[in-house]
């Protein structure tokens, strides 16, 4: 009988013993998620631009897909990383969506050195080009020397890729006058003749052509640019160093989110509209690019051997090292 009333006890002592090892002896002893999945950080801010390539992240989050991976997001609406560079240096900002032309002229003035995460879009056609009014005197690409073409950043993607198109119509840079003027300007300065062409995106391409008349004069991702990468996911060199199981649980979550934008318009649709202000009648018709799965350097290198080319970065840029790594 004394046997049988020390297994008893020893039993009890056992299962309380597991039952305190499952429900955690104290609010400090028991695991957070963070620690439980390893990650250097949970909540992040991502800077997104209202334009469909920050579409991803959207259905990443109305999917639970970041959820999934232990992160809660917060999003910053951003216009270029040029103008919150403080914050993206100081942490404020974890990550970011940028075009491939500012993270590599970003990279090379030296201000920050920035690494891709995950792409976005690479260009379709249709997407951007340069448009003239309905009643312009320019009918064809050479017809645009010593005129001005409106892009909404100079020394931007619009000015790289014009300037292709150009040199296939036998024109330098220098043979237009490329003036700053932000997309929702733009309409008015050509009904004004303010400007001779202007370099539009969608869905403003599609305002030009309903409101103005206007004709795409050139597709400025056709030809020597025809599926030139456009943009994705970045962050600081720094910052992926100090939180590369936080970096690549982000990217595993917007892969997630990629594979849905580049197979399913619908998901498309559905989620545009809540981030930007492009109508859903609008979201469902306009053009769009294509949403890229994976990082090649091979294609990146075409954007960085356009900006040297057109004397927009100084150095000669290997497009590798602007890459973040796969996750594990």
């Amino acid at each position: 009988m004394g046997n049988r009333r020390v297994i008893r006890r020893s039993l009890i002592g056992l299962v309380a013993a597991l039952t305190l090892a499952a429900c955690g002896t104290s609010g400090t002893e028991t695991a957070k998620p963070a620690e439980a999945g390893g990650l250097e950080k949970t909540e992040l801010t991502i800077g997104v631009v209202p334009v469909p390539s920050s579409a991803p992240l959207f259905i990443a989050q109305e999917r639970g897909f970041f959820k999934e991976e232990g992160l809660t997001i917060k999003t910053e609406t951003i216009q270029a990383p040029q103008a919150v560079m403080p914050k993206i240096l100081n942490g404020q900002i974890d990550a970011f969506l940028t075009s491939y032309v500012s993270l590599i002229t970003i990279s090379d003035s030296g201000a920050a050195k920035l690494k891709m995460l995950a792409e976005s879009q690479q260009g379709a056609p249709g997407v951007n080009g340069v448009v003239v009014v309905k009643d312009s005197s320019i009918r064809e690409p050479k017809q645009l020397k010593g005129k001005t073409i409106a892009v909404n950043v100079v020394k931007a993607l619009g000015e790289v890729t014009v300037s292709a198109q150009l040199k296939v119509h036998g024109l330098a840079p220098s043979d237009v006058k490329f003036v700053p003027v932000p997309f929702a300007d733009q309409l008015a300065q050509l009904k004004a003749g303010t400007v001779d062409a202007a370099w539009l995106t969608e869905p403003y391409i599609s305002a030009a052509q309903k409101d103005l008349g206007a004709t795409l004069l050139i597709d400025t991702l056709s030809g020597p640019t025809e599926g030139l990468p456009l943009d994705g996911w970045a962050s600081t060199d720094d910052w992926i160093a100090k939180h590369p199981k936080t970096a690549a649980a982000f990217q595993r979550a917007i892969g997630k989110a990629q594979q849905i934008a580049a197979s399913d318009r619908q998901a498309l649709n559905k989620v545009i509209p809540t981030f930007t202000q492009i109508p859903a009648d609008v979201a469902a018709t306009m053009a769009m690019g294509t949403f890229s799965t994976s990082l090649n350097p091979t294609r990146v290198q075409r954007v960085a051997d356009l900006l040297s080319e057109f004397a927009i970065t100084k150095n000669k840029v290997d497009a590798a090292s602007l890459l973040a790594a796969a996750p594990q």
